[in-house]
């Protein structure tokens, strides 16, 4: 058996950012994710976002991949919310873009932290910032 420890940072977006997961509704589709993810074995240790994007820090098993994780994901959350009943609303997606990098062990406090605290933080930053301070600083120019 081996033994692995691989943790991923994913976030993604709305579908053209649209500021869809407003409450009482982002609660219910994290909670769901939780649960999808749970079912699927994908260890999620933090999931958090805000209007417009979801931050999804998970424990890779050595079977799974980064893409596997972020298409089971993004597709059935996506999938679930536009087939709710009793829910009126105009169907939404996922952005098909992702980010997904590697988290040392030693800043694991750190982007828990910062996943927990995103409604706090998108208080001084937009998501479009962040967004461009992502490429820049994991090099996706």
């Amino acid at each position: 058996m081996p033994f692995t420890k691989v943790c991923i940072h994913y976030v993604w977006s709305t579908k053209n950012r649209e500021p869809v997961l407003t409450n009482p509704l982002r609660p219910l589709l994290f909670d769901h994710i939780r649960k999808n993810a749970n079912q699927k074995e994908i260890l999620i240790d933090r999931l958090n976002g805000d209007l417009d994007h979801i931050h999804c820090m998970v424990w890779l098993k050595p079977t799974q991949t980064i893409h596997e994780i972020a298409k089971l994901l993004k597709g059935e959350s996506a999938h679930w919310f536009n087939n709710r009943s009793g829910i009126n609303h105009v169907k939404w997606y996922w952005q098909d873009e992702y980010f997904a990098v590697s988290v040392s062990e030693s800043l694991v406090p750190t982007l828990r932290a910062y996943i927990d605290n995103q409604e706090m933080h998108h208080q001084k930053k937009s998501f479009q910032k962040e967004y461009e301070e992502f490429l820049e600083k994991f090099k996706f120019r």
